[in-house]
Parts: structure tokens; C-alpha cells; sequence
């Protein structure tokens, strides 16, 4: 006699319920099913801290949007997805702003920032980016310590590369915003 056995999907709701991981180790959940990820290192986290700050210096006093680092959003449905930018922006059309926002927010984010770590392969990351943009993200940087370099998205396959030199924008997602892609390293 044979048995089949299937592996329970979760969704994001239980998703979000469980505990945090004894070892550290970060976890998004793709299709229903968990997925862990090794901690970044310290290049990573700089970037991922200095994108914060700029996109958050430059909001505060605006009442424009509102920006996280590594918040849940959900990406999929049935079977769901929670995926976790390095650094995400909601518009205040999209996310309300002044109001608590205990667990996933409802809404896409309008910009998912990725910062890469060397684990990351070219087809994970291409996944990511058509996951947030059929979730209906407006935009997307790919964020490269290693060769001080930002990717813009603004679609699935198309990306144009900014070196250390140039100055990024917010274009229409976060009007006004602008800085050189090197204040994300230093």
C-alpha cells in the first residue's frame, strides 16, 4: 500500500504567525511554501540602511508616502507569496498615512528596493522583480555593493544600470527624490 502525502501550503496570515527563527535566519514565503535566506553581511546592510535614510530624510515633513525596511508584502495569492524588499515605498494613496500597520500592508508597494548579496543568482533576482511588478509595484532598484551599481526597473526585462557617478530619481514614484547611486555605499 502506497501513501501520498502533500506538503500543507501556508498562507500569508499563517505565514505571519509564525515565530521567529532560533538561528536568525530571514524567510520569505514563496508560492506556500517557506524559504530561508542567510543573514547579509555588512556591505549589504550599509546600503540597505543608507537607501532607508535617503528615501526617509527626504519624505519626512512631505506627508507624500511612507518608507520600511524589510516589511512583508504580499506578492501572490493562492498559493500566497511574502516577499520582503531590503527597502520598500508606499505613496500615501497606496498606504495611509499616521495609521499602524501591525501586520502586512494591503496594498503593493510602489517602489521594492533589493540590495544583492553574494548568494543572490541572476535568476532569483529576476524573479523577484516580475513577482513585484504583477503585484503592481511601479518600480524597482537592484542594488549592487559589489559594483557600486543601481539597476532601475520599471518593467520586467528592462532594466537601465546606473553607475556610481550618476544620480538616481524617484521619477514619478517618489517625485522630487534624487541623490548619486554613491551615497548608497558610503
Amino acid at each position: 500500500m502506497s501513501t501520498v502525502t502533500t506538503e500543507k501550503l501556508l498562507t500569508a496570515e499563517e505565514f505571519f504567525l509564525l515565530p521567529s527563527r532560533d538561528d536568525g535566519l530571514k524567510t520569505e514565503l514563496v508560492r506556500g511554501r517557506v524559504v530561508t535566506m542567510c543573514l547579509p553581511g555588512g556591505d549589504h546592510g550599509e546600503a540597505q540602511g543608507n537607501i532607508f535614510s535617503l528615501i526617509k530624510q527626504y519624505i519626512r515633513g512631505k506627508a507624500i508616502g511612507r518608507v520600511m525596511v524589510e516589511t512583508g508584502m504580499r506578492t501572490e495569492l493562492k498559493p500566497d507569496s511574502v516577499r520582503g524588499p531590503d527597502v520598500s515605498y508606499w505613496s500615501k494613496e497606496r498606504l495611509q498615512l499616521g495609521v499602524r500597520v501591525p501586520k502586512y500592508p494591503d496594498a503593493a508597494a510602489d517602489l521594492c528596493v533589493e540590495v544583492l548579496s553574494p548568494g543572490n543568482t541572476t535568476r532569483e533576482m529576476n524573479d523577484k522583480i516580475k513577482e513585484y511588478f504583477f503585484s503592481g509595484v511601479r518600480m524597482v532598484w537592484i542594488v549592487d555593493p559589489d559594483a557600486r551599481t543601481a539597476v532601475v526597473y520599471r518593467q520586467p526585462g528592462e532594466g537601465r544600470i546606473l553607475w556610481e557617478d550618476a544620480t538616481i530619481t524617484g521619477e514619478d514614484v517618489i517625485p522630487g527624490f534624487e541623490c548619486k547611486v554613491a551615497d548608497f555605499f558610503e
